[in-house]
């Protein structure tokens, strides 16, 4: 089960964050205060894995308890629920690691992506030696991102060029070295070349592929496309 601290004064807030928080049936609440002294003893004494923190507090300032978990070394993984919505506190709390940052009021969704966001790294990733970039890329966006370039990609239907063509030739420039003209290009991959450079003029706009530009003494300059 993942303990769970909740450390809020408004006990509507608190009431809903608890709420909010045993629709998870993996989450257990083991420490609901609203006193930072009250949450600092427990921590010294009892190990929690998530944090549900406020800011305005009046026993103190949440940012600053975030600091003295820092500072203490506790493992603890923080996530703000607070009205505070100044840059300037937003960006203090993220260098500290908060894993995410609710602005009050909040809806049940917005609390759903967060922990969410947090049984990825709580499952996939705490419970594994070595993982690999898909599931980093996961914890870190909260999204699959090989399934964002697969969508991506997909895009170019609409804009009147094929798939496979695009793969075709964009596997095939993934292979070469060295950079090459839309010619060559076109010549190794069979296509005609206005079709190629169509699709290359395509990747070079979406920032898959490197256009160099060489310039002579006279005339245009030719084109040059290379693999990121």
């Amino acid at each position: 089960m993942i303990k769970i601290m909740i450390v809020e004064d408004d006990p509507m807030v608190r009431k809903i964050n608890e709420n909010y928080s045993n629709q998870f049936e993996s989450m257990n609440i083991v420490s609901s205060v609203s006193d930072i002294e009250e949450a600092k003893e427990y921590l010294l004494k009892n190990e929690v894995d998530l944090i549900l923190l406020d800011v305005f507090l009046p026993s103190g300032n949440g940012l600053d308890f975030l600091k003295w978990i820092r500072g203490n070394e506790i493992s603890s993984d923080v996530i703000l629920i607070t009205a505070e919505n100044k840059i300037n506190s937003i960006n203090e709390a993220f260098r500290y690691g908060v894993m995410d940052y609710l602005v009050k009021p909040f809806t049940f969704e917005r609390f759903e992506e967060a922990m969410k966001k947090y049984l990825v790294r709580y499952k996939d990733i705490g419970c594994s030696d070595r993982i690999g970039q898909d599931y980093i890329d996961k914890y870190i966006t909260g999204i699959n991102l090989n399934k964002d370039k697969k969508e991506s990609k997909e895009k170019v239907l609409i804009r009147g060029l094929n798939i496979d063509t695009y793969n075709q030739i964009k596997d095939h420039i993934d292979s070469l070295d060295d950079s090459n003209t839309a010619e060559v290009i076109a010549d190794g991959v069979g296509l005609a070349r206005v079709t190629v450079r169509r699709y290359l003029d395509y990747m070079v706009k979406e920032g898959d592929l490197k256009l160099i530009r060489v310039y002579g003494k006279v005339g245009r300059p030719i084109h040059l496309y290379k693999k990121k």
